[in-house]
């Protein structure tokens, strides 16, 4: 029995945190199971621009509930928002499985806002308000390292788990597995008992809290050029193999946080995962070899968990105490910002041709790599609060 005065040393990784974080990795994989396929299906029967733009209106509906997030998760219980979130969810992916090729566009606009609306909501409320709860405060920072994890890994996962099924010849089993993913993770939020919190005497409805840390919009905009090179990346049409080997590359970056960073200069490990991305591209460029197909996926993955891991630490690092639920939506809105950004530009004006489409995204790492150096290494040393 736990006391005031007595101190308490409690594992992490309990039965609350496990359900937690894979309820992260099936949400998170439902999601990026769309990679392989929307862009086709949308382009069957709309335009190139109109298909590029309803894979970016996604994009705006993450940002459309963040304001509310606070007043909602205060107003109503957090494991209830986060479960309805997760409802509307599975609701607009089966809308959208099941009527892209027939609905009017609008219509598809606002399904995909859908989409995005609630992603982002189950999202803030999962990573910056309930599991944050599982835990105790000095074991807050590795929960949110490792539960991001799970979402990371989830970006190899979710297109693996689709062109698996596609290989069957049953694409519309794509959209039963993602809703059944979802449905998942809401039974794994259920079985999680959450104590009530009263709320404040003065509730905004709408506010930055748990949205957005305006402190941290210089590694937003980093974080999300990085990304937007990422999405680009993952718009040339690849094989099972490809996702597997990047999942490798995620592992590898694992290691490579406990092994050869751990005393490492803390700029080594931006500036690593941005060279081991850029490597990757160019391997896309100067080979035809088969040995590239393996090697690219497995220095983008490592490179894409070293660089995400590490912005990670500097948004908790940048904010306060009380603001370690919005540094993580922050984090969250930069990554999938940057990537549903590379995956319409993608979608639009360079799926044809995998050389321009390397080119722009070598762009986009190298603008990362200089704002790193140049502006944004040295803003964050001066502005941490940790």
């Amino acid at each position: 029995m736990y006391t005031q005065n007595t101190p308490v040393h409690v594992s992490l990784w309990r039965r609350e945190f496990w359900y937690l974080a894979i309820a992260n990795l099936l949400l998170t994989s439902s999601v990026y199971m769309l990679i392989p396929v929307l862009s086709d299906r949308l382009l069957t029967r709309y335009t190139t621009w109109q298909s590029a733009v309803a894979v970016a209106v996604y994009g705006v509906g993450l940002f459309l509930p963040g304001g509310f997030c606070s007043y909602l998760v205060q107003r109503y219980r957090r494991n209830r928002v986060c479960i309805w979130s997760i409802i509307a969810l599975a609701a607009s992916f089966a809308v959208l499985y099941y009527g892209a090729g027939r609905m009017p566009y609008a219509a598809l606009l606002a399904v995909r806002l859908l989409n995005g609306m609630g992603f982002g909501l189950c999202q803030m409320v999962l990573m910056s308000t309930l599991i944050i709860d599982t835990c105790e405060s000095f074991q807050r920072t590795e929960a949110n390292h490792s539960a991001t994890w799970f979402g990371r890994f989830a970006l190899s996962l979710g297109p693996l788990a689709t062109l698996l099924i596609c290989q069957t010849g049953n694409g519309a089993s794509v959209a039963l597995v993602s809703i059944a993913c979802q449905i998942a993770a809401m039974l794994l939020v259920l079985s999680i008992r959450f104590p009530f919190r009263a709320p404040e005497e003065t509730v905004c409805k709408f506010s930055l809290d748990r949205f957005f840390l305006p402190e941290g919009k210089w590694l937003f905009v980093n974080l999300a050029l990085f990304t937007t090179a990422l999405g680009l990346f993952l718009t040339i049409p690849q094989k099972s193999m490809f996702y597997c080997m990047l999942m490798v590359g995620f592992l590898a970056a694992l290691l490579a946080q406990k092994f050869v960073f751990i005393n490492a200069e803390l700029k080594s490990e931006v500036v690593s995962g941005l060279l081991l991305m850029g490597c990757a591209l160019l391997m896309q460029l100067s080979s035809r070899e088969v040995a590239v197909d393996y090697l690219s996926p497995v220095f983008a993955g490592a490179g894409t968990g070293i660089v995400g891991a590490r912005f990670l630490l500097f948004f908790i690092k940048l904010s306060w105490h009380c603001q370690r639920g919005t540094s993580q939506s922050t984090y969250f809105l930069g990554w999938e910002t940057g990537l549903t950004l590379g995956l319409s530009i993608g979608c639009a004006c360079f799926r044809s041709s995998t050389h321009t489409l390397v080119f722009v995204s070598l762009t986009f790492i190298i603008l990362a790599w200089a704002m790193y150096q140049l502006f944004t290494h040295t803003w964050y040393l001066k502005n941490k609060n940790r």
